[in-house]
């Protein structure tokens, strides 16, 4: 993180928690990461939390901390294009890698799998009704 915070801040992002593997007892997909994160911002219950991943490891990490997940698929890891990479890759190749990272998360327990951030405010709003309902990730 040494090397990517400082990036990160020169583009404008400021995150409220910063944790590595190393700050807890065991990584992911352990559930200590996320819970430390809850913690430290004092944020609770974890059902009401939501984690937005782009690798599996993250997703598991989020479901074994009883938290609603979302993976990433076309701007996330799986798919590994940059968005002018997505731009040049023929059309069907880009769908097969889309639909690959969908599996993936789904088949790691996903509630929710998106394209990109930018989607999820709908996802958001979905789970919001559900905890609405009584419903928890974990039903």
């Amino acid at each position: 993180m040494d090397v990517v915070l400082p990036e990160a801040r020169r583009q404008g992002f400021q995150p409220d928690c910063v944790l590595c593997a190393d700050d807890v007892a065991s990584g992911r997909p352990a559930p200590w990461m996320c819970v430390e994160n809850a913690r430290r911002l004092n944020v609770y219950p974890m059902a009401a939390i939501v984690k937005v991943d782009d690798t599996p490891v993250g997703i598991e990490a989020g479901r074994n901390a009883g938290m609603w997940t979302v993976g990433i698929s076309k701007s996330g890891n799986l798919v590994g294009l940059t968005w002018e990479q997505t731009q040049q890759v023929e059309a069907a190749e880009l769908r097969e890698r889309v639909a690959a990272a969908e599996a993936a998360f789904f088949a790691v327990g996903a509630h929710y799998v998106i394209e990109s951030v930018a989607d999820l405010t709908r996802v958001l709003d979905d789970i919001q009704q559900r905890l609405a309902a009584a419903e928890g990730p974990g039903s």
